[in-house]
């Protein structure tokens, strides 16, 4: 590149970064958030709804499992899995098959946390964010269709390389399809509005504050909203698929079944994601840093926002909470699913009717809190105390059955309950969670601590499935036994969301922005 080219270059990327700095720090945006962009971002998440990589190939590849295992109380591969147990070999030891979904779980999220840990920060710097999320849709896509090739017990090594590549796409295209939250909420036309009727002290701090936080609110619970209606239309045709594979009237039909509702929901993802991938508008990240590369700001980033949030105490105080109760919910609902497949002993018709009943759940669950949210404004941080609380429930719920067989997700009655009860209660957490973030962060620096926390989200997402698998081993194969240390984990993690203090955080960030100006603490503008 010659030295004009490469001048021009930096001019273009300074017009695109051109912004009006405003009194309380927060900067106005050239790029204004269309209607149809909003809804191309919606949409998106229509196709990304983890039908492929979070709900069917995991019960796909426990239904490999249970199918190639066999009976613990026989000698080995003598007798087929029963009401005996069932084990397979697996990384050295033979294992209960709930504990094998939970280990190779555990090990998809450490992979990812340590991709994410190198290619998270690529979502702030430069145009590299849509490509990424563009990439990782493709390879999920592919990774769906391949599920066709899977269709045989025999096969559930490969079950193992496609339930992990499953995970991490699904998982690494919804993060950075996550991170242009921000940018989409900071641009609506009625955000930039109340900002320019703040600037001219027409409204103050605390009334645009309070606008701003609805707003994103609104966005984060439409999304879902949007994607449980789409979900809940996806899950009838696949009915209509299952009564013409005849999926209920013998076991291999039923495992060719799992493979095609996998790749059927492959198909819709990227139909869905085409408009996304058209209409979300390039806004530019940040310059990378003087001394840094693509391979090394991953590291770099991370250690920097794990230092600056060290000075924001509300915000620490929050990454904790977020570190133990995301923790807490990824290894709950695997554990009840692993429990769900076996009392509807891996039927693909129950399996879609009952996240019919979820997902229509669901929807109603983040409306209805929304709804009271927008009505009695309640602040983000309120709702979300509410909502942990029915997570505890949930860990409550598994812990009774540690003892008992009359209850704990182990009868198919409880399995309709907790698809409802999960919905209604416990969905919203996906919503709120992600909004708190930007409750407690620096507006400057949003995309960087959006990176953060989503690097400590998958950074605590395997501890918790390799301890409950380990737990499960070690307590005779008792499958409620993780509940424990579930209930006791959330328990602990709550304390920290109730020492959150937002309207302090307000004043921690503002205080970081005014001593930011004065030294470069992340290496570029």
């Amino acid at each position: 590149m010659s030295g004009n080219a490469a001048v021009d270059e930096k001019i273009a990327d300074a017009t695109d970064l051109e912004v009006n700095v405003l009194p309380n720090n927060q900067a106005m945006s050239k790029w204004t958030t269309s209607r149809k962009e909003l809804w191309a971002y919606y949409l998106y998440y229509v196709g990304n709804n983890g039908l492929s990589g979070f709900n069917f190939g995991p019960s796909q590849f426990q239904n490999l499992l249970f199918l190639a295992g066999y009976d613990p109380t026989h000698p080995p591969f003598t007798v087929p899995c029963g009401d005996g147990g069932c084990v397979l070999p697996y990384l050295g030891r033979v294992r209960d098959i709930n504990a094998i979904v939970l280990l190779t779980n555990g090990i998809s999220f450490a992979i990812q946390a340590a991709l994410l840990l190198i290619i998270g920060a690529w979502a702030d710097y430069g145009h590299w964010r849509p490509n990424i999320t563009i990439f990782f849709t493709l390879l999920a896509v592919a990774v769906s269709f391949a599920w066709l090739g899977v269709e045989d017990p025999s096969r559930w090594r490969a079950g193992i390389a496609l339930y992990i590549l499953g995970l991490i796409t699904y998982q690494c295209a919804l993060t950075f399809w996550t991170a242009a939250f921000p940018g989409l909420a900071r641009d609506l036309p009625e955000v930039k509005e109340s900002t320019e009727e703040f600037r001219n002290h027409k409204k103050s701090e605390a009334e645009h504050e309070q606008f701003q936080s609805l707003s994103r609110n609104r966005i984060s619970n439409m999304s879902f909203t949007i994607s449980s209606i789409g979900e809940i239309v996806i899950l009838a045709i696949m009915v209509g698929i299952l009564k013409g594979l005849k999926s209920d009237e013998s076991t291999a039909n039923n495992t060719k079944a799992f493979s095609v509702l996998i790749a059927f929901s492959g198909g819709v993802w990227i139909l869905c994601a085409l408009p996304w991938f058209v209409l979300e508008k390039r806004r530019p990240g940040l310059k990378l840093p003087r001394g840094t590369n693509f391979l090394t700001i991953g590291i770099r980033q991370t250690c920097i926002a794990f230092r600056e949030c060290m000075r924001l105490k509300q915000t620490f105080l929050y990454l904790i909470f977020y570190f133990l109760m995301g923790d807490v919910l990824n290894t709950t609902v695997t554990v009840i699913a692993t429990l769900q497949n076996s009392v509807v002993s891996y039927s693909t018709l129950q399996l879609t009717l009952l996240l019919i009943v979820g997902i229509a759940a669901q929807a109603l669950g983040i409306y209805l809190f929304w709804v009271v949210q927008k009505h009695f404004k309640i602040s983000t941080k309120a709702m979300l105390l509410f909502n942990v609380f029915w997570i505890i429930i949930l860990t409550v719920w598994g812990l009774i059955g540690i003892h008992t067989d009359k209850f704990g997700f182990k009868h198919v009655w409880e399995i309709w309950l907790y698809q409802a009860f999960y919905g209604l209660m416990v969905c919203p957490w996906y919503a709120y969670s992600q909004t708190m973030i930007s409750e407690v962060s620096p507006q400057p620096q949003m995309f960087l601590f959006f990176a953060l926390f989503s690097v400590v989200g998958k950074t605590s997402a395997f501890i918790g499935p390799f301890i409950s698998s380990a737990i499960i081993t070690a307590a005779d194969n008792n499958d409620n036994m993780p509940f424990a240390f579930l209930f006791g984990l959330g328990t602990i993690s709550t304390v920290f969301l109730v020492l959150v203090d937002v309207d302090r955080s307000r004043v921690e960030c503002e205080e970081f922005v005014r001593a930011e100006e004065k030294r470069d603490a992340f290496g570029g503008d």
